[in-house]
């Protein structure tokens, strides 16, 4: 790319001159410019500067600083622009040019009318009526209801400290950023931001007019400061459609009547289902959808959802064994589809584009050294848990009295060291019916949702793959893989809501769906055929064209339940959970043969005892540090800790059963409800999972735990975390439901629940 230089800027400007003010249009397009190569000190000096033409580029927003008087056209089309904030210091724009920026959305062009007050043409479109609407009418509705909150639930601290100002700041801006709605649900970042500025601009005028009347009575508090939402000590919460969460610190000013208006946009939180229809996971696995959850959740003990209706029953777990046994007279129908049952046909979403250019595969070889073991600092603290969201957002059409769609699987999207235009902070997966649904857990608000009418998504994954670019360049993007009963895989870009392609991964139903850390375009797909297979998914191009190709076929003798691979080996061993056993997989492609049988099955001594159940389900599998695993079996009552590595080296010669070498057992429940998911936090030093009455059950494993491995003796958990009290409107409480999965971020910042009656618990750590 050409550097931008004095000289450059009077070559490409006109009329020709050899002053930088006289230039009144400029021509930068197509020189491979990223947002750094734009010199804000030298570009400062065009103040005549009228028309700029910057399209063609690679700009991901503007530099902060720039200033242009009297520019008046300004064209940024087909570059990366993300951000379009930083155009509020172009107060003198009047037509603008934003198209094929690919990360730009709806959100974006509301944010770009608000802040360039003369701006009347968009793209080549009229936009005067519109942004006229934006500027004034909206703003003023997003005005009263934030001053509505305002008067109803809060007031100025008493003494008046900065530290008492900032801490009610705090919590007014994330409280109208959760309770302020207006628009469609597509707008909801546009009005999150523009009520979050209003907010404290009020907070500020508040402020202000309190230091200047120093005899006078404050009406109302606060000084405007910047706040991040967290909503950890509310009393109570709504989930109904119209559900209003109350704040327990709430203090009512005079006008407390003054209310906010009823909002007719469903809060994603509880209340409000998004869309989403039902989809039978396995007959038994109940059939529900998701919906936009509406009431925004608060927090603590208790939780009060008015949802109009009593809930539908749910079937609970026991009928979902399906390749499994049935242990108990209970339990009935099959667990997640049964294998017996044909897959459906290809949904017609995104079909992905075959005649895409491919990348290479990556050889995987056999590592003879032992990979660099990952140290993590566990703290010896033990976290602090407290519920922060409860969620209804996988509702079969929208309705908030569905309390029967199960949900199944959950991931946190992972964490760029690089920039990722993609990524956002603290953002899970969830998926269950119908609908693969993205959220914020720090303010419970669904980002994103997928729909396929028909699907029923039983598991998810997420991986880094890269967009090749104009010129050799390429960026990280997150992308969201996720399959269910009808043997597809989807492949989603979030970030810009797409979902661009899929690929038929098996004839029949998809139970788990595994990427290679090492290698994020390899994807491990375990199905009711009894089969795991390693695809190659490739990398994409601008247009998202992207081919997969089949690498490997594992024969497994029952349903895969879950994929781990070792992090000391993951190029070289897959273990794999089955219905049958747990099974452990050679995997490296240097070997001739494509397809493969078990390299051994790994037993457990709870397959010793002598009565009716048959413990050889692993529905529970997960690495807790390079070399320790938890695992658990149906029925099994317990949660074991093992050595991999022991493991492994206790195999001798051709031998195919190997017994797990036990570091520990951790008490569990004795529930005889199957596909109850653990799931482990290594930075944390955390092992987690759920069971059949909505508890959590929590184990710290820290240095001194681990010193007590040797005595035999099991270990209690840490906490049991109890299912948040619950109360429909109407109908009582909630009683807590199976947690079929849980999920933590890497620095357990959030404990993600799912429940098998459509609802996903957000827990948050306290920091304090």
């Amino acid at each position: 790319m050409a550097k931008i230089t004095e000289r450059t800027l009077l070559e490409k400007g006109s009329p020709k001159t050899r002053k930088l003010h006289q230039i009144k249009t400029l021509n930068l397009s197509r020189m491979g410019l990223m947002s750094q190569d734009l010199p804000v000190p030298l570009l400062s000096k065009l103040r005549g500067l009228e028309q700029l033409d910057l399209s063609g580029n690679m700009l991901q927003e503007l530099p902060k600083g720039l200033s242009l008087p009297c520019l008046k056209r300004l064209d940024c089309s087909s570059n990366d622009m993300e951000d379009v904030t930083t155009l509020e210091a172009l107060s003198s724009l009047e037509e603008l040019l934003l198209e094929d920026n690919l990360y730009l959305t709806v959100n974006d062009e509301h944010k770009v009318m608000f802040l360039l007050p003369k701006l009347r043409m968009y793209n080549g479109k009229d936009i005067s009526s519109t942004a006229n609407r934006i500027r004034y009418i909206s703003s003023e509705i997003l005005k009263r209801r934030v001053i509505g909150l305002w008067e109803k639930d809060f007031s100025l601290p008493d003494p008046l400290t900065a530290q008492s100002l900032s801490a009610v700041e705090k919590k007014f801006v994330n409280a109208a950023c959760l309770q302020v709605k207006y628009g469609p649900s597509s707008l909801n970042d546009y009005t999150k931001w523009r009520v979050e500025m209003i907010a404290k601009e009020y907070l500020k005028l508040l402020t202000d007019s309190v230091k200047e009347g120093e005899d006078g009575t404050p009406e109302t508090p606060v000084k405007d400061s910047e706040t991040v939402l967290s909503p950890s000590k509310r009393k109570h919460c709504d989930i109904g459609a119209n559900a209003e969460t109350e704040s327990p610190r709430k203090r009512r000013t005079k006008n407390n009547a003054a209310a906010i208006e009823a909002r007719p946009w469903k809060s994603r939180r509880l209340a409000s289902a998004n869309t989403a229809v039902a989809s039978p996971r396995k007959s038994t696995r109940v059939q529900s959808t998701a919906q936009k959850s509406n009431s925004s959740l608060c927090s603590p003990r208790t939780i009060v959802m008015n949802v109009g209706a009593a809930p539908e029953p749910s079937p609970r777990k026991s009928n979902r064994l399906q390749n499994a046994p049935q242990k108990t007279v209970n339990a009935t129908a099959s667990p997640r589809k049964a294998p017996g049952t044909p897959a459906s046909k290809g949904a017609k979403d995104q079909p992905a584009n075959q005649q895409s250019k491919h990348t290479t595969t990556p050889k995987m070889t056999e590592s003879r050294t032992p990979r660099k073991t990952i140290k993590y600092e566990v703290p010896q603290e033990p976290a602090s848990l407290q519920p922060l969201h409860v969620l209804q957002c996988h509702s079969k059409e929208n309705s908030p009295e569905d309390f029967s769609t199960q949900l199944w699987a959950c991931a946190f999207e992972p964490i760029q060291d690089s920039s990722d235009a993609s990524g956002w902070v603290w953002t899970v997966a969830t998926c269950g019916g119908e609908s693969v649904c993205v959220i914020d857990c720090e303010s419970g608000h669904v980002l994103k949702k997928y729909k396929v009418p028909g699907e029923e998504f039983f598991t998810l994954a997420w991986t880094t793959l890269l967009m090749s670019r104009e010129r050799g360049c390429a960026r990280s993007c997150s992308i969201l893989a996720a399959g269910g009963k009808r043997g597809m895989v989807k492949l989603i870009h979030p970030r810009v809501n797409l979902a661009y392609g899929e690929f038929r991964a098996s004839r029949r139903a998809i139970a788990i769906l595994r990427f290679s850390p090492h290698h994020p375009s390899f994807l491990f797909t375990g199905a009711y055929d009894n089969k795991i297979v390693m695809w190659d998914i490739g990398g994409l191009d601008r247009d998202y064209n992207f081919k997969t190709s089949q690498l490997l076929v594992l024969e497994a003798g029952s349903t895969p339940l879950h994929l781990c691979l070792p992090p000391s080996s993951p190029d070289t061993h897959l273990i794999s959970g089955c219905g049958d056993g747990l099974y452990s997989f050679d995997i490296q492609l240097s070997k001739n043969t494509q397809k493969r049988s078990e390299e051994m099955e790994i037993v457990f001594p709870v397959y010793k005892k002598k009565d009716k159940n048959d413990y050889r389900t692993i529905d529970g599998l997960s690495f807790l540090t390079d070399d320790i695993v938890a695992s658990k079996s149906h029925m099994q009552g317990s949660i074991y800790l093992w050595s991999w590595s022991s493991t492994r080296a206790s195999q001798q010669g051709k031998k195919k059963v190997v017994s797990a070498v036990i570091l520990a057992e951790l008490q569990w429940s004795g529930t005889d409800v199957p596909y109850l998911s653990l799931n482990t936090c290594p930075g944390f030093g955390y092992v987690v999972c759920g069971d059949e009455n909505g508890k959590l059950w929590t184990y710290h494993i820290t240095d001194l735990v681990r010193s007590n491995f040797k005595s035999g003796k099991p270990v209690a958990a840490t906490e049991v975390l109890e299912w948040p009290s619950l109360v429909r409107r109407g109908v009582g409480p909630v009683e807590g439901p199976t947690i079929n999965s849980v999920a933590m971020d890497p620095k357990l910042h959030y404990l993600v629940a799912l429940s098998d009656k459509n609802m996903v618990v957000v827990w948050k750590r306290e920091t304090e």
